[in-house]
């Protein structure tokens, strides 16, 4: 499918949100996904199936100062 992801198109085969993590290789509880604007949590990302066309935005906290 083609996705919206972090502003950019992509095609990647992935029917859920945690697919999706997966196959783009994001790891760890510490991520914050959304999905055409609405907050989508680490508990739900399993069961949250994507659409052709989702904005998904996928933010990681950085290190810096």
């Amino acid at each position: 499918m083609t996705f919206i992801i972090n502003g950019e198109e992509q095609q990647v085969a992935a029917a859920t949100l945690a697919d999706l993590l997966l196959a783009l290789d994001y790891e760890g509880g510490w991520l914050a996904t959304a999905v055409n604007g609405e907050l989508v949590h680490r508990e739900d990302r399993a069961d949250f199936r994507l659409g052709e066309g989702d904005r998904i935005e996928i933010l990681s906290p950085m290190q810096g100062g």
